[in-house]
């Protein structure tokens, strides 16, 4: 296991950075011209990194992004 400590600025900008690339992959799952093959990709990378963003942001902040369940899930 890995650890490392950070500020409360450093801890604010690596949420920013991750709400970015959060709603970034969900606005890219939603565009119809993307392959379902690129798509599947997309997803496992939201997990990963919904995954890490679950350590650093409160529950309340956690449940706007979490990911959405689908028929075929």
């Amino acid at each position: 296991m890995l650890g490392f400590l950070i500020n409360d600025e450093e801890q604010r900008e690596m949420e920013y950075l991750i709400k970015r690339e959060l709603e970034e992959l969900l606005m890219d799952m939603e565009d119809y011209r993307i392959d379902q093959i690129v798509k599947n990709s997309m997803k496992e990378r939201y997990q990963t990194v919904f995954n890490l963003y679950r350590r650093i942001a409160s529950k309340e902040e956690c449940i706007k992004y979490m990911p959405r369940r689908t028929g075929n899930q």
